[in-house]
């Protein structure tokens, strides 16, 4: 925290600083084992009758009464990653958008509406890489609009927690009542060490299709033409299995999207039966080498906040989290049934 030249600690930040990143620690009435403050690091996204609010890395929105401030300054940016490939915010957005593209997209703006049906949030999302064109209340009431025609309801895709992400845009909407329903993680990696952790590719078979076998062991059921179309879309597909299950679909799947520097691995599903076997392993480096056969480096997944098994094996993998991004669904608009949270 800043100190002054007397030794005191200093709050060095004002209303002016709302949309930059900020550090502040404040007084806590009944704080654990006795604590008397607490450090809060964030984007500063608003400074209204006397209370900061701060958004959190993982997207969490942090309420600090100005009266109980004892120090703050504005800190840099979050630091670039030592270790594995470096990318900003936006190159990532758009390198996970093109492997998971919708069937029916317009421009709103810098504002890209896509939909696929509602297979998926990330296809029937808002992804708003810029500015709409006129101003935010006008553009969330088109967007609105849009989805209502196509029968969905309406998502704007945000993300948190790196240079360039969308804290600002995240406090607006939750202003104007929309719900936060899905929070994931972008993590990245180098692709080398992934193609080195599975050995001989023994068992996993490649595949520019997804076949019925496959489907199978998808953990979307019911999985039809539109998303079939989403899967099977993408700058370069393939699909991996390992023949075998115990309930005649594959021991093991997965998908990945090769897009110049950039492997995208999702679906990565195992049989229950079978985990703990590498299978998973197996899939992803059988995966990795066709990727740097045709010239990745570097790697990316998304994964759920609640999904402790898998972020242990990417972890191992040399796999960290980039950022949080998050899918804000509109207050009137009805949430899909029996979709995944991505």
């Amino acid at each position: 925290m800043e100190i002054s030249a007397a030794g005191r600690l200093e709050v060095r930040i004002t209303t002016a600083d709302v949309g930059k990143r900020v550090s502040v620690r404040s007084l806590i009435e009944h704080g654990p084992s006795g604590e008397k403050f607490t450090d809060t690091v964030g984007v500063l996204t608003s400074w209204d009758n006397g209370v900061l609010r701060i958004t959190r890395k993982s997207g969490e929105s942090v309420r600090v009464a100005e009266s109980t401030l004892v120090a703050g300054k504005v800190v840099p940016s979050a630091p670039a990653r030592r270790r594995g490939p470096a990318a900003g915010y936006e190159e990532l957005a758009r390198v996970s958008a093109r492997a998971w593209p919708p069937v029916e997209s317009e421009r709103l703006g810098e504002w890209e509406l896509r939909a696929a049906g509602g297979f998926t949030r990330r296809a029937n999302s808002v992804l708003p890489l810029g500015d709409p064109g006129m101003p935010l209340d006008d553009a969330l009431t088109a967007v609105r609009r849009w989805y209502a025609a196509r029968g969905l309801p309406a998502y704007v895709q945000t993300a948190t927690g790196a240079e360039g992400a969308q804290e600002l845009l995240c406090a607006e909407l939750e202003r104007r009542g929309w719900v936060r329903e899905v929070t994931a993680e972008l993590w990245t990696g180098p692709l080398a060490p992934v193609a080195d952790r599975g050995g001989e590719p023994s068992g996993v078979v490649l595949s520019r299709q997804a076949d019925e076998a496959w489907l199978a062991r998808y953990r979307r059921k019911g999985v039809g033409e539109v998303a079939l179309r989403v899967l099977g879309s993408g700058p370069s597909v393939w699909f991996a299995s390992v023949p075998g299950g115990t309930d005649d679909a594959p021991a093991a799947i997965g998908r990945c999207v090769v897009d110049g520097r950039w492997a995208g691995f999702a679906a990565v599903e195992v049989d229950p039966a079978q985990r703990r076997r590498g299978l998973a392993t197996a899939v992803m480096a059988a995966l990795a080498r066709q990727a740097l056969d045709e010239g990745a480096s570097a790697a990316w997944l998304q994964v759920e906040e609640d999904n402790a098994g898998a972020r242990a094996m990417y972890r191992r993998l040399g796999f960290a989290a980039h950022h949080a991004y998050h899918h804000h669904r509109a207050p009137e608009s009805s949430a899909p049934a029996g979709d995944g949270a991505l």
